[in-house]
């Protein structure tokens, strides 16, 4: 089945070349121009991934971000101009999978929509984790606390069953970016934020970490709890 790609930018130039390459590459692509046309078109026909500009008018796109994550886990890439740090961030906290800062190169933006899709669709084992009431189901790609659900996007899923898979051993971020995220560089502070992220959902006070540690001088480790 041809994956499908929703591109969301005002720029009309910028809609074009993108969706040249990634048609080149194999996916389908359908264009949006601004914020309310991206989210009833993902009413209408839900995209395997979702390129978002941040700069959109009308609904911005950490709106639109925002109300995807609220929908489910469809992967999201963003789109932001140099040194919108602030913006970044929070499009990562809000839940976006990755990001390409403009202007950019319409390839490493292909390679980056086949990365985090492989992730989202890549095979796991048919294993279920136990760590006391954190429940990880790596065949079904779910989580739950207490029972309850955990809503995870695809990174946080897959960086959470990394740490459970290596127990005890510490990461620093770099590490985390080439084993989870599988790039060779990139921002650092991409991990800061999952790592934030993450605590808010498993940690029952994330100021005071039991389960995802830091390892000051080092970076991360991941501690399992005993049942409760």
């Amino acid at each position: 089945m041809v994956e499908r790609v929703l591109v969301v930018d005002d720029d009309t130039t910028v809609r074009d070349v993108v969706r040249r390459y990634l048609e080149h590459a194999g996916y389908e692509v359908e264009l949006a121009g601004d914020g309310e046309q991206a989210l009833r078109l993902m009413a209408t026909h839900e995209p395997d991934i979702v390129v978002l500009d941040l700069m959109l008018p009308g609904i911005d796109g950490l709106e639109v971000c925002r109300r995807i994550r609220d929908r489910g886990s469809t992967p999201v890439v963003m789109l932001t101009a140099l040194g919108e740090e602030e913006d970044r961030i929070a499009g990562l906290q809000i839940g976006a999978d990755d990001y390409v800062t403009k202007p950019f190169s319409p390839r490493e933006l292909a390679l980056r929509v086949s990365s985090v899709l492989r992730r989202a669709g890549k095979a796991y084992e048919p294993r279920v984790v136990r760590d006391g009431n954190l429940v990880l189901d790596v065949a079904a790609h779910t989580a739950t606390l207490d029972g309850r659900p955990l809503q995870l996007t695809t990174r946080e899923f897959d960086l959470l069953a990394f740490f459970i898979g290596n127990a005890g051993k510490a990461f620093g971020r770099a590490e985390l970016l080439e084993r989870v995220w599988g790039w060779q560089f990139g921002d650092q502070s991409t991990v800061t934020v999952h790592v934030r992220r993450l605590r808010e959902k498993i940690e029952e006070d994330p100021a005071k970490p039991k389960r995802l540690s830091t390892v000051w001088g080092v970076g991360y480790r991941y501690d399992q709890c005993s049942t409760d």
